[in-house]
Order: C-alpha cells, then sequence, then structure tokens
C-alpha cells in the first residue's frame, strides 16, 4: 500500500457521500442524455433517407452521407463545368424539378 493510500479516509464524511451522491446522478443523467442524443441522431438519419415527405436539405443531406463518392464527382464535373455553364444549366434544370414536386 503506498503512502497515498494510506492517506486516503477509507470512510467519507457525511458531506463527501453528498458530494459523491451528486456527482453520480450527475454521470447517470449525462450517459442518459447522450444515449437519447445518439439513438435521435440514428432514427433521424435512417427516416430522413427514406422519407419522401422530408425536406429537400434533409433528403440532400441522407443521400450525401450515403454515396459520398457520387457526390465528389458531381461536385468535381460542376467544378470542371466552371460558373456560367451551372448557371445556364441551373435555369433549365430548376423549372423542371420545381414542377416535379408539386
Amino acid at each position: 500500500m503506498s503512502s497515498f493510500e494510506q492517506a486516503l479516509p477509507t470512510h467519507a464524511t457525511q458531506a463527501q457521500q453528498r458530494v459523491l451522491e451528486r456527482i453520480a446522478v450527475q454521470r447517470e443523467r449525462l450517459r442518459a442524455r447522450r444515449a437519447a442524443r445518439m439513438q435521435s441522431q440514428a432514427l433521424a438519419e435512417v427516416s430522413a433517407g427514406d422519407d419522401a415527405d422530408a425536406p429537400l436539405l434533409a433528403r440532400t443531406i441522407a443521400f450525401t452521407r450515403q454515396h459520398p463518392a457520387a457526390v465528389a464527382a458531381l461536385a468535381g464535373v460542376a467544378i470542371a463545368a466552371g460558373p456560367r455553364r451551372l448557371i445556364r444549366w441551373a435555369g433549365v434544370v430548376l423549372p423542371l424539378v420545381m414542377r416535379l414536386r408539386r
């Protein structure tokens, strides 16, 4: 047994015990909060990818997470095409997308 361990009291006082109990309660609350947040995020990822009525941004994020290589390739094509062509194509594609959303 080291000298440090010998210096520690074997029994906590009432005040120390209350502090230790509050710490334990707080740790449990933080664990439950973390688990709930992780479960909520996992559920949101699953539902956003499958739900056709989900907002466009949620579906886009879900698609990006599921297909990172395709999104990177599309970004590369967009960069290679240049801003002028992108604006021209957006003028063609945007009305079609808006018509499909109805």
